[in-house]
């Protein structure tokens, strides 16, 4: 195992027992991994940090993209007014927006 593959398998698991909210002791015993070296790459990395996060500014992270909370349509009418509506209304109520702004021009 090469030492940037050793990097990689420790950094999954460093942060793996992190987020499994386990003791580093209780965690290395369900994975099978000797909880020294757990201890030894969660210090390295803690040393590390910043400088680490750095030299991977180009490798991709995971994200998760969340809708806005509220998604507004907007309806600008020739005559300038803007009608903001949290959702898109019925066809028909356009139509007759439609009509009714025709017929007072």
């Amino acid at each position: 195992m090469s030492k940037r593959m050793g990097e990689a398998f420790w950094a999954r698991h460093v942060e793996a027992a992190h987020q499994s909210g386990l003791s580093a002791i209780a965690y290395a015993k369900q994975q099978g991994i000797p909880v020294k070296r757990l201890y030894f790459w969660q210090r390295r990395f803690k040393e590390v940090g910043a400088a680490d996060l750095r030299s991977h500014a180009g490798a991709f992270v995971a994200v998760r993209v969340a809708a806005p909370a509220v998604s507004l349509c907007t309806l600008i009418l020739a005559s300038g007014l803007r009608l903001e509506m949290s959702a898109l209304p019925a066809p028909e109520w356009l139509a007759a927006v439609g009509r009714a702004a025709q017929g007072a021009r």
